[in-house]
């Protein structure tokens, strides 16, 4: 990235008023179907216990997997419309706690973290008729951050990844919710350093916990992701109304698109198209269509392999177009 463009990104962050926690984000809110059931996983890292709602597909035929992530600050009890789409379409659900929250050391990005979404995805395709060529991973604001988290680590061949409004630089967000005022910075800190009591007028960053946590700075598996598709979608207001700038998605589409191949600079977001999106909050194109019923400001892609969408909207996930990429 230029330094004009870092310097640009930079004021356009600090300026920006403290902003209440999104609704996506919202950790209180609970409503499971009955179908789905609270079953207990076994760390195959560390032996502890992690809860999750589970939803076996009904009938012999092999069904689809969506492996569902909550966000930031909730868990496995956390509300999660995709569970009545998935029963709806009869296909094998699972909604694994992986660690809860975002404020420990063993969540936010861990090997602990990643782990448990493995154990999750072996636990339904063990107890479910599950269709290993139709395993889908989808997660909105913190749960996307931990969709981009499984692509990069994951050992189980998944179909697509659909990554909402996510994280990908924890580093980076560190200094951009400090900068809005919201509770994330704080739960950063307490991420990424151990054994220290942090309160809200005192905490300061693990950089290199942050660095480690987050997807921008991984390797990519190249080879192995050459039968898997990663959809990465964000609102074009969010940053402003939100609390990800789209930043965080148009980046790391860029680390994707360099990691897979280096000179395919026509695939690449260039900076310049960066900068007018996140000024205008828009983009100047004729040929706007849509996803769902909402305007699509800008898209790209590489190959068959990556697929970024900035759409009219803030920081959510578009509930009802979410499984749309299974057809």
């Amino acid at each position: 990235m230029t330094l004009f463009l870092s310097l640009f990104l930079f004021m356009c962050t600090s300026c920006l008023m403290a902003q209440n926690n999104p609704t996506w984000d919202d950790s209180k809110a609970k409503d499971w179907p009955i179908s789905c059931q609270k079953i207990e996983i076994t760390s195959s890292l560390d032996g502890q216990t992690q809860s999750a709602y589970f939803r076996p597909s009904v009938g012999p035929q092999a069904r689809p997997l969506i492996v569902s992530l909550h966000t930031w600050s909730g868990g496995y009890t956390q509300k999660d419309t995709l569970s009545w789409l998935c029963i709806d379409k009869n296909y094998t659900y699972i909604h694994p706690d992986f660690r809860g929250p975002n404020n420990t050391p063993k969540a936010c990005g861990s090997k602990y973290a990643i782990q448990d979404i493995e154990d999750a995805i072996s636990y339904a395709i063990q107890h479910a008729q599950v269709d290993m060529s139709e395993i889908h991973v989808i997660g909105v604001s913190g749960g996307g951050y931990a969709t981009l988290l499984s692509y990069m680590k994951t050992k189980h061949p998944v179909k697509t990844y659909s990554a909402w409004v996510p994280i990908s630089d924890i580093q980076k967000w560190y200094y951009e919710s400090k900068g809005r005022g919201t509770k994330y910075a704080l739960d950063i800190a307490k991420s990424t350093v151990e054994g220290v009591a942090f309160n809200k007028d005192y905490f300061y960053l693990g950089k290199e916990e942050a660095i480690n946590r987050s997807p921008y700075y991984m390797n990519t598996p190249t080879e192995q992701r050459q039968n898997s598709k990663l959809y990465i979608y964000a609102g074009i207001h969010d940053g402003y109304r939100g609390s990800v700038p789209i930043t965080q998605s148009l980046l790391f589409y860029n680390k994707l698109v360099r990691d897979f191949e280096a000179t395919n600079t026509e695939a690449m977001i260039s900076d310049s198209d960066i900068i007018e999106m996140v000024a205008s909050r828009g983009f100047q194109r004729l040929d706007k269509g849509k996803i769902g019923d909402r305007m699509i400001h800008y898209e790209k892609h590489f190959k068959d392999l990556i697929k970024l969408i900035i759409f009219e909207g803030g920081h959510e996930m578009l509930s009802e177009v979410a499984l749309d990429h299974l057809r």
